[in-house]
């Protein structure tokens, strides 16, 4: 039997989008977590929800590497925009991942990881490299699929995909004030979200690559826009099944 992949959402609608595309998946509950065991494009595949917080995404990650054997995992999902340029509609491939909560001063520096002299962790660069190809494969034609409607309603125009650092904190980020406290903080950050720190610190404990790609909702300010439910249905969870389709399909 191949090793397996393991395919995380964030978020119900996304994981649906991914589940569809699987002809035979099983699903098996290990942990209070609804796991699918299935095949894609000839890949053995794992998806799972990641939970909600970094507590929830590091019971994941274990379960999917001690239970299931993964040696890949790729996550999708959405997250806040901050970097300058980031976009609602654009797509942001995670390059390092920090947890922007993480704050264990005097005796640590803040956002440094106690135990492990860092405060980044990185995504793999080859799977990351598949990753953003396949972003840019499904940027270049999806959008225009939307409908005019959909392209107007959350005023996408031309969405890039963004390679950097992505955050991550047991913190929903929605106003202004935060968002500007993260940027001065965190200058480089590309995007908040709150899970893919956490896998990323429990992929480099057991040494299993990761990449994450996570789609721009909003800015993670006060104008966020509030029809969230819309967009995850008619652009986040088609992001995410065309971009998982096109990265297995790579050869």
């Amino acid at each position: 039997m191949t090793t397996p992949v393991a395919i995380v959402s964030a978020l119900h609608e996304e994981l649906a989008a991914v589940l569809a595309l699987m002809p035979d998946e099983q699903q098996q509950t290990i942990g209070g977590r609804a796991f699918w065991r299935g095949h894609l494009h000839g890949h053995d595949v794992v998806a799972v929800l990641s939970g909600i917080g970094k507590v929830a995404a590091a019971t994941t990650a274990t379960a999917l590497i001690e239970r299931f054997g993964v040696q890949r995992i790729v996550f999708t999902g959405v997250a806040g925009g901050l970097g300058d340029g980031v976009n609602v509609g654009d797509v942001v491939v995670a390059q390092r991942f920090l947890q922007h909560d993480m704050d264990a001063s005097p005796i640590f520096p803040r956002h440094e990881v106690p135990g492990y002299g860092r405060s980044t962790f990185e995504a793999d660069a080859v799977i990351t490299a598949q990753l953003v190809r396949a972003s840019e494969q499904v940027l270049r034609a999806l959008p225009s699929q939307l409908g005019t409607d959909v392209l107007n309603a959350f005023g996408l125009q031309a969405p890039r995909c963004h390679q950097g650092l992505l955050i991550s904190g047991d913190r929903f980020v929605s106003t202004t004030a935060e968002s500007l406290a993260l940027r001065e903080a965190l200058p480089e950050a590309l995007a908040v979200e709150m899970e893919s720190a956490a896998f990323a610190q429990v992929c480099h404990d057991y040494g299993v690559p990761l990449a994450v790609v996570r789609t721009i909702s909003d800015r993670a300010d006060d104008a966020a826009h509030v029809d969230f439910p819309r967009f995850l249905r008619e652009v986040a969870s088609r992001y995410s099944s065309a971009i998982i389709d096109a990265f297995l399909t790579q050869r």
